[in-house]
Parts: structure tokens; C-alpha cells; sequence
């Protein structure tokens, strides 16, 4: 059970960081300032900061964030004839600027501002026991207050000022890098499972369950079945499930290879509830060979094919048929993972591709505060040669923060209520 929780929740973290990765690294490489590098919503977790970022992990597990310089409300302004301290290095630049608990500071000049740019200029001047005092700010300054440190953001830091190109990429890297992970999930997985042998010649068990009369006769997984009451079966799996469903209580003979040994077990199939005939308790496993390099590629990015193709299909069923029921929050998302991640780390591999994927496509979906959305409001900017009211598209991303917000909650509550109600 332990191990299902810890490959359940590495599942969604992988995901996840993968996707803020993506924001991260192209917003880095484009300059950008990242406030914030975060997993999950709401209180922290664990939180350290690396060079200009703070990585954080948050108790909520329904996404994450990569917090870029301009996108959010800057830092507190500050007002000509405000008293503040500042620090300085030992190149005379202003390296910390404190807002309160001025008395306390050590090692500080304290005056009150008469000018004051910390995007453009990087400048302020004090007004020191009556003497104007004029210093540069360094880039990389810091905003004290509160016992919070807060880096300041130059213009040319700020996610705003950099092309519609730099923007847009560092937008779409998100879900390029989900894809991308997809993608290698897929032909991870096809590595594992092989390609399917066309028309084998025998049934091989995949599958045995605990207490049936295949476990008690200490048959395993990977064993042929070569005949049953002396019936060759070959490749007729059909055959060898009539054949067992006629003989419910009664003894059968089985021949059965493992490997180089070929040997003789006896069972007897009996009924479960429910079902018909007899049944022994085994799953066959279709017979595979190793992938080699073109067909390990090929046949992942058909899975990425045909899987966009299922998932837009689901949106469709979904916009036509709206039906609460079948929406799925993060509760049954990982009630759906822990069982997959029983079956095996073949099977989680192919749920990862498939979440991964779905989470790409999800985020480029033309919604107000998901990446798509983001990507409309560029090319609309692109188009008219200027930027949208940041404002306006602010109040935009905010609106549809909070209707996906409250739809997730909903969502959860639907969850939790059928999971109570079993």
C-alpha cells in the first residue's frame, strides 16, 4: 500500500514539475526574473530558495506555478517623503531596502525619499539629517518588510517588457514539455511491454489470482499452455476457456512449459459469483518481442496520435452531454492512479503518458487563466501591434482562476460524495 501512495504521488509531481519546468526554463532563458518556482496550491509545505527563485512545495496537489516578475502586482510602492534604510555594498550601490523596524537596522543609512525608480532608472535619492544623498540601486536588490526579502524586478526583468516571442514561448513550454514527457512515457512503455507477436502459436498466462486453482497448482506468469486433457491448445485461448468452463468440479489434466521443462499439473476449475462455467484464475498475456529503435518511436507517436484523438473526443461527449458525473476531479484521479499503480509499473507508465498528454492539451484549451488563453491574449497583441490593457486581461485570467476553481471543488465534492456513498 505504501508503495501504490509513494508511485501515485511521484507520478503527479513528475507531471506537474515537468510542465512548470517548461515555464521556468524559458522564462529564465528569456531573462525573465521567477519569483517563484511552486508545486501545488495554498500553504507551504517545504520551501528553498536557489539563486533568484524560491522552489516551494504547497499542500494542495492540483497543479503548480512558475510566479514570473510583472505578471503579478509588484512590490510595495514606495512614496516620496516615506522614511526607509537602505544597506549598502561595497561598490556604494543599494543592496537592501527596509521598510520598517528602521530604529533596529544596523550598519544602514535612514532618510526620507525624495525620488525613488527601481524599474528604469535604478535610482533613488534620501534626504539624510538634511543632506539629498543620490545612489544607484543594484539589480538585484532586495525589498525588505516584514521579515519577508522580496527581490526587486527591473523593467527589462519583467515578463512585459520582453517580445511577443519570448512571451509566447515561455507560455507554451509548459505543455511542449508535458508532451514531450508523454512521448517518452509512451515509448518507455512500449520498451517494457514489447511489440505484439502476430498470430502466436500458444497461450502464455499473464496473470494469476491469488487463491484460484492456478495458484494452488503453483502455475506462474509466463507459462505456456501446451495441452489440456490432452486437447492441444496452441494459440486458441478461446478454446481453452470452453474447455475449462465444461469442467467446473471436475479434475483436468494440464501440460505446461516453463522455460526448457515441460511438466504435468492437475486442477479443478470451480465457480465464481456471478459468472458462469468454471474458471481457473488466469489472464493470458499476449506474446511479445523487444522493440528495436524505429518501432519503439513509431509506435509512440502513434499512441500520441490516437490518445489526442480519444481525449478530444471525450471534450466533445463532454460539451454535448454535460454531466457533472462524468467529470473527474484530483480525488478520483488518484483513487484511478492507486489502482492503476497496483497493476504494475508497465501499466502506471502508460497512465502517466496518457495524464501527461491530457494535461498539455487541457492547458491549451482556450480558457481564461490557463496557458491557451495566455497565448490568445499574444497573438491578439501580435496582431494589433500593441498590448492588451493588462488590466482588463488581468481581471480576465482572474475571472476564469476562480470559475475553474470553484468547478474543481464541485468537482471533489461530487468525489468524495461517491466515494462515501461507495
Amino acid at each position: 500500500m505504501v508503495q501504490v501512495v509513494f508511485l501515485t504521488v511521484l507520478m503527479f509531481f513528475v507531471i506537474v514539475t515537468v510542465h512548470e519546468w517548461g515555464h521556468y526554463y524559458f522564462a529564465k532563458r528569456a531573462g525573465i526574473l521567477v519569483r517563484e518556482f511552486a508545486i501545488g496550491f495554498g500553504p507551504k509545505l517545504f520551501s528553498y530558495k536557489r539563486n533568484e527563485t524560491q522552489f516551494t512545495l504547497r499542500l494542495l496537489p492540483f497543479g503548480g506555478y512558475a510566479r514570473m516578475a510583472g505578471e503579478d502586482p509588484e512590490l510595495v510602492e514606495i512614496q516620496p517623503g516615506q522614511t526607509i534604510a537602505v544597506r549598502l555594498d561595497k561598490d556604494q550601490k543599494v543592496k537592501r531596502i527596509y521598510l520598517d523596524q528602521l530604529d533596529t537596522r544596523k550598519n544602514v543609512l535612514r532618510g526620507e525619499v525624495q525620488f525613488i525608480d527601481l524599474e528604469e532608472r535604478l535610482s533613488l535619492r534620501l534626504d539624510v539629517d538634511g543632506e539629498l544623498q543620490q545612489y544607484e540601486v543594484h539589480p538585484q536588490a532586495m525589498m525588505v518588510a516584514k521579515g519577508t526579502e522580496t527581490q526587486i524586478a527591473p523593467k527589462n526583468r519583467q515578463f512585459g517588457s520582453k517580445t511577443v516571442g519570448q512571451r509566447s514561448l515561455a507560455i507554451f513550454a509548459g505543455p511542449l514539455m508535458n508532451f514531450l514527457l508523454a512521448f517518452v512515457l509512451f515509448a518507455l512503455h512500449i520498451q517494457m511491454a514489447g511489440i505484439p507477436i502476430e498470430n502466436p502459436t500458444y497461450v502464455q498466462i499473464g496473470e494469476i489470482t491469488k487463491g484460484m486453482p492456478a495458484d494452488e497448482a503453483d502455475l506462474r506468469e509466463g507459462d505456456i499452455i501446451e495441452t489440456i486433457n490432452g486437447t492441444a491448445i496452441g494459440p486458441d485461448y478461446a478454446k481453452m476457456i470452453e474447455l475449462i468452463a465444461a469442467s467446473k468440479d471436475k479434475a483436468m489434466d494440464w501440460t505446461v512449459r516453463r522455460g526448457d521443462e515441460v511438466f504435468n499439473v492437475t486442477l479443478t476449475p470451480r465457480s465464481m459469483e456471478g459468472q458462469e462455467g468454471g474458471k481457473v484464475g488466469i489472464i493470458p498475456e499476449l506474446p511479445s518481442r523487444s522493440a528495436g529503435f524505429g518501432e519503439t518511436v513509431g509506435g509512440a507517436g502513434n499512441a500520441m496520435v490516437d490518445t489526442t484523438g480519444i481525449i478530444f473526443q471525450g471534450f466533445r461527449q463532454l460539451i454535448q452531454q454535460f454531466n457533472m458525473d462524468d467529470l473527474g476531479g484530483p480525488v478520483r484521479t488518484f483513487e484511478v492512479t492507486g489502482q492503476i499503480a497496483k497493476q504494475g509499473i508497465e501499466q502506471l507508465t502508460y497512465w502517466a503518458a496518457i495524464l501527461s498528454l491530457y494535461l498539455g492539451i487541457f492547458n491549451l484549451l482556450p480558457i481564461p487563466a490557463l496557458d491557451g488563453s495566455r497565448l490568445i491574449f499574444l497573438g491578439v497583441e501580435a496582431l494589433r501591434g500593441k498590448p492588451i490593457d493588462p488590466n482588463r486581461e488581468g481581471m480576465v485570467h482572474f475571472v476564469g482562476f476562480a470559475m475553474l476553481f470553484l468547478l474543481m471543488i464541485a468537482v471533489t465534492y461530487n468525489d468524495i460524495l461517491r466515494l462515501i456513498n461507495g
